[in-house]
């Protein structure tokens, strides 16, 4: 099968150069979308990484080496910048309290994002997370954040979007958090494409025999299944072919063994995902490097972004700040 390339969503006009910072960064999924849309227009002039694997798919990708932990940086060290990029990880804050906007997020990373806006003020703040960072903590954890931003002087924008919808065959739904200084402006978050595509749109077209799953594997993942299905749940493995019109979400679990997404085969067991074709999956162009190892190669996929998407904010974002 042909692999279709990422929505080419159009560069917008060349009006003003944009200075990003791409923070928790990973291998750059979130930095790829703007980049695409953005072009000759951005700049990126810092990124933070903490693990040393993707720091490396990151280097050999974007040309630089992202600087370490985030929470060891001083604010006053991140040069200048309009837009801040984040797929911040999930943390729970404080139930005590919970009024103290700024203040609650102490001992989270978001804290870290929230003092390098404080320093800089940004024009705009682009978040990324799981969809139930919403209701996690029973909402607690979204509302100090997106209080925290508003005592910052943003207005703050969110939505979940599934990826199933922009050109990738994967249901994947994330939070979007969008927030600008200018509160006047009137964001929209991007309507579904429905554009068709499938599985097979994706995959190779020769997998290697080291991705067929070997027999010991696949018995014990029918055995697990059966046994979850006796209790009346749904876990266990799942199957896709290609003609499929999505697979489960690919997770940074993934290397363990692919149950999630095990792709059928005739007369043979199922294999797993290449990792070319996780970062197709998620929207990743064929030109983008892979220096790692698989067992690393899933575990950045599964734990990055759908690029698509990104482009398809990153454009409306663009439209928002030049109207």
């Amino acid at each position: 099968m042909k692999h279709i390339e990422i929505q080419d969503l159009q560069a917008m006009p060349n009006q003003k150069k944009y200075k990003f910072i791409d923070l928790f960064a990973g291998v750059g999924g979130i930095r790829v979308g703007f980049e695409h849309i953005f072009q000759t227009q951005s700049s990126f002039v810092f990124a933070s990484e903490i693990d040393k694997f993707s720091k490396i798919t990151y280097e050999s990708n974007h040309g630089h080496v992202p600087s370490g932990d985030i929470t060891e940086i001083e604010a006053e060290e991140v040069p200048n910048f309009d837009i801040l990029l984040a797929g911040f990880p999930c943390q729970p804050f404080s139930n005590a309290g919970l009024k103290k906007g700024f203040d609650d997020t102490r001992g989270t990373l978001f804290f870290d994002i929230a003092r390098i806006v404080k320093e800089h003020k940004p024009q705009v703040l682009f978040l990324e997370n799981v969809k139930g960072f919403r209701n996690h903590d029973k909402g607690n954890t979204f509302k100090v954040v997106k209080e925290t931003l508003q005592e910052l002087g943003y207005r703050v924008f969110s939505d979940v979007l599934n990826a199933k919808y922009f050109g990738v065959p994967q249901n994947r739904e994330r939070i979007y958090i969008i927030a600008f200084l200018d509160n006047d402006i009137e964001f929209e978050f991007p309507k579904p494409l429905n554009e068709y595509v499938k599985l097979g749109d994706i995959l190779e077209d020769s997998v290697d025999e080291k991705y067929t799953i070997s027999d010991k594997l696949w018995a014990g993942h029918q055995r697990r299944k059966l046994e979850h299905k006796k209790k009346g749940n749904g876990f266990g493995y799942s199957i896709f072919n290609e003609n499929s019109e999505y697979t489960s979400t690919i997770s940074a679990r993934y290397y363990k063994d692919g149950s999630e997404i095990l792709i059928e085969q005739k007369d043979k067991n199922p294999r797993k995902l290449t990792p070319r074709e996780a970062g197709r999956l998620q929207g990743f162009p064929n030109d983008f490097k892979i220096p790692v190892s698989d067992t690393q190669a899933y575990r950045q996929f599964g734990n990055s972004v759908a690029v698509p998407v990104i482009e398809a904010l990153a454009r409306n974002i663009y439209q928002a700040l030049n109207r």
